[in-house]
């Protein structure tokens, strides 16, 4: 399978805020921006394995500043790493103060997607930006921790009832 640059799993969206998407604070709901995320990422897996790929997790969001009335998201995400069958995604939102045009750097997340078919063979990514090479140099030791929790969850699975309580 040919490399593929990550540059061309890049997927970016655009969201004015408006006051329906708002919490009780006054700031964009975290469950919005959780779907702009998903749906966003879900793309980019898309992009580099071109067949069906599910979400697995949500493995790291950083909720770092708040989106606002008069604000627009500005999401971006790319691939950030290739396993056998799981793709990494990372996304960033970029806040636009519309009236000011100050931008600001308002959440970083990384995903996880699987692909439904066991033989396929993912391609190798091409770090061609510098932001993608520091992302993706991390790769390795992102999915080290995450095997390591899906090990620690299924031990805790193991001890969680599916009884009906009532």
């Amino acid at each position: 399978m040919e490399p593929i640059h990550i540059s061309q799993t890049l997927s970016i969206s655009n969201h004015r805020v408006f006051s329906a998407d708002l919490n009780e604070h006054d700031t964009v709901f975290g469950g919005k921006i959780l779907a702009t995320i998903d749906d966003n990422s879900s793309i980019v897996a898309s992009r580099v394995a071109r067949i069906e790929t599910v979400t697995v997790s949500v493995d790291q969001v950083n909720f770092l500043l708040p989106f606002r009335l008069q604000d627009s998201m500005c999401a971006e995400s790319y691939v950030s790493g290739v396993g056998h069958r799981s793709i990494e995604v990372f996304t960033k939102i970029i806040g636009e103060h519309l009236k000011t045009g100050e931008r600001f750097l308002g959440l970083t997340c990384f995903s996880t997607f699987v692909v439904t078919d066991r033989n396929i063979e993912l391609p190798v990514l091409v770090a061609d930006k510098p932001e993608y090479t520091f992302v993706a140099q991390g790769y390795q030791e992102r999915q080290a921790a995450r095997l390591a929790k899906l090990k620690r969850q299924q031990d805790f699975n193991a001890h969680i009832s599916v009884e009906l309580p009532w």
